[in-house]
């Protein structure tokens, strides 16, 4: 019943099909997230990994997606350079390109945990968390692992790490970990159903997956059973915590197929974390299928487009 109401809601705002194209956020047209500035800065550590010498380790790896992490964080509350500065060193916080562009120094509504983790002045790992977040913030970053790491175990180990880094829940970095294991398997060839089943193999041997777990195989049940719709998204959940945004993303990717708009329109008309639903969504049918894939008059008010073809080319570049 609330999400009849709330798609109603939708409707009145938006028309009778809810919203179907960009709205006002942010000041403008096609603005980007918080999600897709973490990612970014995710995707420049990674890159940064190949290119400093300290960084060219799993280990080294996983400190360059903190560092960036850290630049992200600066552009956020810019009064915090210096201390980073002292506490990490001035390559760490001043390093990439990212920070030299205007438009990263605004606020887009970033999550509470992702703040407060970043400034706590410790990285979180998974032997030692920083908190007890299982939110969807480190899901969405995951993405850039699965597009470097070709190894789908090592994609799944990866991106629980870099999760980790801010969020300490089990079922927080284990649902970023399986999509960065789906999407390394999609990158290499695999289809939809094959990168799913390889996820859920890996999950299935880790410790404290039950939540994980139980969304995923749920979100892939629902497919073979409901007719797509916004009730049926919330019947998910919001997407605020990790499993449900993974579960709700993996449905509407796979109920879209090669129809990248409906996929996009099924995760994003909900009263949940629509942004982060719709980010992944995007994400797991573009690995699918290819930039072409994207509806043509959503590209040319999408922020900064160049510069997120040029961060994804070098990822592709530095990592085959």
């Amino acid at each position: 019943m609330v999400a009849v109401i709330y798609f109603r809601q939708i409707k009145a705002t938006f028309g009778h099909d809810g919203l179907t194209n960009y709205s006002q956020a942010y000041g403008g047209l096609g603005t980007f997230t918080d999600d897709t500035q973490m990612s970014l800065f995710t995707a420049e550590g990674l890159i940064l990994s190949k290119v400093r010498q300290e960084y060219q380790s799993t280990e080294g790896m996983i400190f360059s997606i903190y560092h960036a992490l850290l630049r992200w964080l600066f552009t956020q509350e810019t009064n915090l350079q210096e201390r980073l500065i002292q506490s990490h060193g001035t390559c760490s916080i001043m390093d990439g390109i990212l920070t030299g562009y205007n438009e990263f120094f605004s606020l887009r509504s970033p999550e509470n945990i992702c703040l407060s983790a970043l400034k706590s002045g410790n990285m979180g790992t998974m032997d030692n968390p920083v908190n007890n977040s299982k939110g969807c913030g480190g899901v969405v970053r995951s993405i850039s692992v699965g597009l470097a790491c070709k190894d789908v175990e090592k994609a799944f180990q990866i991106g629980c790490e870099c999760s980790a880094i801010t969020h300490g829940h089990p079922t927080g970095y284990l649902s970023a970990g399986t999509l960065a294991a789906l999407i390394s398997r999609v990158i290499s060839g695999g289809s939809l159903t094959d990168a799913i089943n390889e996820s859920i193999r890996i999950l299935k041997t880790k410790k404290n997956n039950e939540e994980t777990l139980k969304a995923v195989e749920n979100a892939v049940e629902m497919t073979e059973n409901t007719v797509p719709s916004p009730a049926v998204i919330e019947d998910m959940g919001a997407g605020w915590v990790a499993q449900e945004a993974l579960a709700i993303s993996i449905y509407s990717a796979i109920v879209a197929g090669d129809d990248f708009r409906k996929g996009i329109l099924l995760s994003v008309n909900h009263s949940g974390d629509s942004d982060s639903t719709g980010s992944i969504t995007g994400n797991i049918l573009g690995a699918l299928y290819g930039f072409d894939i994207i509806p043509s008059i959503w590209i040319p008010d999408l922020e900064m487009n160049d510069l997120v073809e040029e961060i994804a080319g070098d990822l592709f570049d530095h990592f085959g």
